[in-house]
């Protein structure tokens, strides 16, 4: 098992035309997990929403916000995304629910299995994420905080000027008196490293 080391974390939250959420998971899958890690990048889960049939939801990182920047232009620059990417886009009605994110603490060890080959079948596990204000959340155990720095690469959209905590957890959601901003509900793609 390897485990995530990386500085930025984008929770990424893609909202998609009805019924085409399939479609863009089997051409993520195939095409867009390699060709994006060949550019620096690592692809760390990739979930289909349970209470959002026509969201998708992956979680991407980097080693810190410069190689971001020079990950981000070699891939959506390079030949991959150019085959690819127009086929991806026509499945999306919004790719810019996006949040830039920190690991919180000194230490961050989130353990992820081998990337699985393409045709894998998805696993029935869950995850759960939590997005918690922060100045409403004492007291919570984040694994991710809102990145503070500058979006290195304009042209991906991120959500500016929020300051929140973001939680994983393996299977439903602990409970909480803190209130959830948001609360996902996930299982993973076949070729997730989280699953």
């Amino acid at each position: 098992m390897t485990a995530i080391a990386d500085r930025v974390v984008e929770l990424r939250q893609y909202t998609l035309v009805p019924g085409r959420r399939d479609e863009l998971i089997e051409l993520f899958d195939r095409e867009l997990i390699e060709t994006q890690e060949k550019c620096g990048m690592r692809i760390l889960g990739q979930f289909r929403d349970l209470d959002e049939p026509d969201h998708f939801v992956w979680l991407r990182s980097f080693a810190d916000l410069p190689s971001r920047r020079d990950a981000l232009a070699a891939f959506y620059g390079g030949p991959d995304w150019k085959a690819h990417g127009r086929a991806a886009n026509a499945t999306m009605i919004d790719s810019d629910n996006v949040l830039m994110l920190r690991p919180v603490g000194p230490t961050f060890d989130l353990p992820l299995q081998p990337r699985p080959p393409v045709g894998t079948a998805p696993t029935d596990r869950t995850y759960s994420i939590d997005v918690y204000e922060r100045a409403a959340a004492p007291g919570v155990d984040a694994i991710w905080r809102t990145e503070p720095g500058e979006n290195t690469f304009p042209a991906l959209p991120v959500r500016l000027g929020e300051d929140v905590l973001i939680t994983l957890t393996v299977g439903p959601p602990p409970p909480t008196s803190v209130p959830v901003v948001q609360r996902l509900r996930l299982t993973p793609t076949g070729r997730s490293m989280l699953r």
